[in-house]
């Protein structure tokens, strides 16, 4: 009998936890930062096409992207849980599930560490280990070194702390082939150099913001001027890398044309933000980045695979 009772308080615990999470299921979405993995599986999927140019590689595009969005989702998870004291704080971060009180820190902890092993094991044991192994360097980068150190010790922390962020296409080719190609590392370095200018541009919408909670991002420390100085001077160095593709024969006059178009419009942004005092221009220059972003890799994708559509179709 009493063996009975064990099996129902386990079995009660268990209808308690699926019903707690059926009910909370968006904040625990939310604990992934979702709009910011799927941009960052979008760069995993082209990384891995680009690494097969003229074949659909299922088992990286399934598996593959199902491992990383789960890592990704779990340093997101993890992200969340260290700033959960800034986020109640911030405006834009307050209403987050660890600050209202619908998460604990409990189940942010479980939550995070569940996503994170199962991500990883199905990227060493169904995908390849080196694969799992960036992944989880990469995880450890954002959700540890960035998160605990970097964003609060140097006005730098982004510059740093994006490596981590650029490391999805890269997971995505290793995925594919198994090794780490100089291709990926192109389109390792023009996420790496986007990221600056890219959160800068919210960083001086926000800096009352993180000034009062005392995290020294660059408008904090170094001011507004010079902050888009730095933008305008990454956005030039974003235009130049984003060329190299087409100078080292991965891509072709279509890719060429249409990053150079998205070149010269990021650099207006970034020129704007020099001469006019407009004050909505940094969340402007926020939201076009992220389409530069996409439409970048989407011009990648397009410029590799066009031919071998037009192959078909004849």
């Amino acid at each position: 009998m009493a063996r009975n009772l064990t099996m129902s308080d386990g079995s009660l615990r268990a209808a308690f936890s699926v019903r707690h999470f059926l009910q909370h299921w968006r904040d625990y979405l939310e604990l992934c930062k979702p709009n910011v993995v799927a941009l960052m599986v979008f760069t995993a999927v082209v990384g891995e096409l680009l690494a097969s140019p003229g074949q659909l590689p299922w088992l990286a595009l399934t598996l593959g992207n199902l491992g990383i969005a789960l890592a990704s989702g779990s340093a997101a998870a993890i992200n969340h849980l260290v700033d959960r004291r800034v986020d109640a704080q911030m405006a834009r971060t307050r209403a987050r599930p660890l600050p209202t009180g619908h998460l604990n820190t409990s189940q942010a902890v479980v939550f995070a560490a569940v996503l994170g092993v199962l991500g990883l094991s199905i990227l060493y044991f169904l995908v390849n280990p080196l694969t799992a192994m960036l992944t989880f360097l990469s995880l450890m980068g954002y959700a540890f070194i960035y998160t605990l150190y970097l964003k609060r010790a140097t006005p730098q922390n982004i510059v740093i702390g994006g490596a981590a962020g650029a490391a999805p296409p890269v997971l995505g080719w290793v995925a594919v082939t198994g090794q780490v190609d100089p291709h990926a590392l192109l389109l390792f370095l023009i996420i790496f150099v986007w990221t600056p200018p890219h959160f800068w541009a919210l960083a001086i919408h926000r800096r009352e913001e993180y000034a009062k909670v005392d995290i020294p991002m660059l408008p904090v420390t170094h001011g507004d001027r010079f902050t888009r100085l730095q933008i305008l001077l990454y956005t030039v160095l974003l235009v130049a890398t984003s060329v190299l593709p087409f100078s080292t024969g991965m891509s072709g006059p279509l890719y060429l044309a249409g990053a150079l178009a998205l070149g010269v419009w990021y650099l207006y942004y970034a020129v704007q933000l020099m001469i006019s005092a407009d004050r909505s221009l940094p969340m402007k220059a926020f939201r076009f980045s992220i389409t530069y972003l996409m439409a970048i890799f989407a011009l990648l994708l397009i410029d590799s695979y066009l031919p071998y559509l037009l192959s078909a179709l004849r």
